[in-house]
């Protein structure tokens, strides 16, 4: 009987030693779970939000809620998510007319833009509120008004000038895609690009090239497609350098003097 009683003793402290640990691990979860940030986008609070994000949710969720979804998570086969893109991105591409996109396709194809430069300026701070990410600085016109041209050259030619070309014209890439020209764009549209990398763009962040660094390439960006100078001669061409002008110089040169052959052997 005391043995029964001794095993029934140890049999209870057993239990009891898991039913105290079960609960440590409840109350541990719960804790967790209540104090943890999220994964996920939050439902935004009235209160948190700021007039801006306000209205660009607003915008968000005529617009673009049926690609990008709820709190913009994304839709598989319709949109990706935007957690985490920044203000930045989103007013790249509604400003340029790339969003609202009309089809899915190799790339987004710049168009006129369906918002104002506000109402993208709104949509980017309800983005940006969701999940962060990288945005403009407040100083770009002082940075490009102090930016070193010829340090911007050197910087495009190592890292741009592969799919846009040495004069800015652009070009074909791989699956459809295409490296846009550079003429017309502005300095805003410059810095969004190269800071969040849109599409087939590789994205340089702060720590690859610095926001002093990315004024140079724009101050060279803009003397080199702006300031009517056209690279390699007069005539532009189509801006892709002195290559194409070597080119139509040669045929013509060519042509010139097959004729110019013909005429004399005929007269003699």
């Amino acid at each position: 009987m005391a043995a029964s009683a001794k095993r029934r003793r140890g049999w209870r402290k057993r239990l009891g030693a898991l039913a105290r640990f079960t609960g440590a691990l409840v109350i541990v979860g719960g804790l967790y779970s209540v104090f943890s940030p999220s994964l996920y986008a939050q439902e935004p609070d009235a209160n948190a939000i700021d007039s801006e994000a306000v209205k660009g949710q607003e915008l968000y969720d005529t617009s673009c809620i049926s690609c990008h979804g709820d709190d913009g998570e994304g839709i598989e086969g319709r949109g990706p998510s935007l957690i985490g893109v920044g203000s930045a991105a989103v007013e790249f591409q509604v400003n340029t007319g790339r969003m609202p996109m009309a089809a899915q396709g190799a790339q987004a194809p710049e168009t006129y833009p369906s918002f104002t430069e506000e109402e993208a300026e709104w949509l980017g701070a309800y983005i940006e509120y969701l999940g962060g990410g990288p945005s403009m600085p407040d100083d770009l016109e002082a940075l490009v008004e102090h930016a070193d041209v010829g340090e911007g050259g050197e910087l495009y030619r190592v890292n741009c000038s592969s799919c846009h070309g040495y004069a800015g014209g652009g070009g074909a890439l791989s699956s459809g895609a295409h490296a846009p020209s550079l003429e017309g764009v502005s300095d805003e549209e410059l810095y969004q690009a190269m800071l969040t990398g849109p599409q087939n763009m590789p994205v340089f962040a702060d720590n690859e090239l610095t926001p002093e660094q990315k004024a140079d390439i724009i101050a060279y960006v803009q003397y080199l497609v702006n300031d009517d100078k056209d690279p390699g001669g007069v005539f532009a061409l189509g801006r892709y350098g002195p290559s194409t002008e070597g080119l139509a110089i040669f045929l013509v040169g060519m042509t010139a003097l097959l004729l110019t052959t013909l005429w004399i052997a005929g007269k003699s």
